[in-house]
């Protein structure tokens, strides 16, 4: 007869956890099968232990006991901060959208300013101000300056004089408010708000569109440009070559940029006839003319223009499904000869210290976009063997964050 209430099987620590016996967890029951050259692969013994790893980790016992426990706390804690942060990421970002509606950080620059002196500035009563300094100041949006003086904190000054950031942060009302019911975004049919705000992306005829159509989301591509450029043309100089043609340019500034950083580079932009046209006039704004022109027309439709030995498509691949993206592809590679260049620079999928961005970020805006999927190193090179490139080299940048950079040639 067995006691009552005790199993042989299992008993509890002193913390309150139950576990097995020693001899069930350190030594695996083995048949005979298995002896010898029939014993478990490593692979078989790490799926076991991540399977008791999350065991361990979906049990409210375990939690607690974690939570209590000195070695084991800062980890739990961490732990559910992150979580906690996952579900509080949307009430964050509209902090972060008030204060640069209210232009709170332009304020506190030119010197700390009281809780008094914001209400009064940002036209709010004070209790709300109370509230929004808070908020601004968990957030290390803000820093406390003495006992009612606020200024700068290290994330919001990077804010100031940086309307990429601004630009993206309003922008991303539309992508809020397509994602408000994530499970039919997924499920598609969904008519989304970004869709038309990238018109391109819900019409056969692109190059038909007008300028009252492109306006908008050519300014938001040229207003986050200079950061990518920083990034790329630090890493690859361009002064080894002496003609670029950038497709999909929008208003030609990452060429503009190119331009001042190689001064014998011409410069070449394809892009919809009406964004085209913008380009020219920012050419002729930084007295680029005779060195860089705009062509319109639709590269889906019509020949890449000839004669350089560099072609570059920034964050222009990724807003393509497969078909499409080699389609532009093998078009880069009929505009070059065998010896010219592709640089391919977008956000990239599983990049190292950045993988939310591309697999959580923009895995869901460009399905809300309507088309479009951020792509590892290894699926890009794929797509470019296909396209006529047989030597492909990733780059890597200093912000991964920003944009990845592959190098092909033919």
């Amino acid at each position: 007869m067995k006691p009552a209430g005790h199993t042989p099987d299992h008993h509890a620590d002193h913390h309150g956890i139950p576990h097995r016996r020693l001899s069930q967890v350190c030594m695996p029951r083995v048949g005979m099968a298995q002896i010898g050259f029939g014993l478990p692969r490593l692979g078989d013994w790490v799926e076991r232990g991540r399977a008791a790893r999350d065991h361990l980790l979906a049990s409210p016992r375990f939690r607690r006991w974690a939570a209590a426990f000195p070695l084991t706390r800062p980890i739990a804690r961490r732990r559910s901060r992150e979580l906690f942060d996952l579900c509080a990421g949307f009430v964050y970002s509209q902090v972060l959208l008030a204060c640069v509606r209210l232009k709170l950080f332009d304020i506190v620059a030119d010197g700390p300013r009281t809780s008094a002196e914001l209400a009064r500035r940002l036209a709010l009563p004070a209790e709300s101000t109370e509230r929004l300094l808070r908020a601004a100041l968990s957030l290390r949006l803000l820093e406390k300056r003495g006992d009612d003086r606020f200024g700068l904190g290290p994330l919001g000054a990077a804010l100031v004089d940086n309307p990429a950031v601004a630009s993206m942060v309003e922008h991303h009302t539309m992508l809020y408010a397509d994602m408000r019911d994530p499970v039919a975004l997924l499920r598609g049919g969904m008519r989304t708000e970004l869709s038309q705000y990238w018109p391109y992306s819900a019409t056969d005829k692109p190059a038909a569109l007008g300028n009252e159509q492109t306006a908008a989301y050519t300014a938001l591509m040229a207003a986050s440009q200079p950061m990518v450029a920083e990034e790329v043309l630090a890493v690859y100089p361009l002064n080894r070559h002496h003609r670029l043609l950038d497709v999909g340019g929008g208003d030609g500034t990452f060429l503009t940029h190119a331009a001042a950083s190689a001064p014998n580079l011409q410069v070449v932009l394809y892009d919809l006839p009406a964004v085209a046209k913008a380009a020219t006039e920012r050419f002729r704004a930084a007295g680029l003319e005779p060195r860089a022109r705009a062509v319109g027309g639709d590269f889906f439709a019509n020949p890449l223009p000839i004669g350089a030995d560099v072609v570059s498509l920034v964050r222009v691949v990724h807003d393509h499904d497969d078909d499409a993206a080699l389609a532009i592809l093998r078009a880069a590679r009929q505009a070059l000869d065998s010896e010219g260049t592709l640089l391919i620079a977008e956000p990239m999928s599983g990049a190292a210290g950045a993988e939310p961005v591309g697999d959580a970020y923009f895995a869901f805006y460009l399905l809300a976009m309507g088309h479009g999927r951020a792509r590892t190193p290894a699926e890009l090179t794929r797509l470019l063997n296909t396209a006529g490139f047989s030597r492909v080299r990733q780059v890597p940048t200093a912000m991964p964050l920003m944009t990845g950079l592959l190098v092909a040639q033919p």
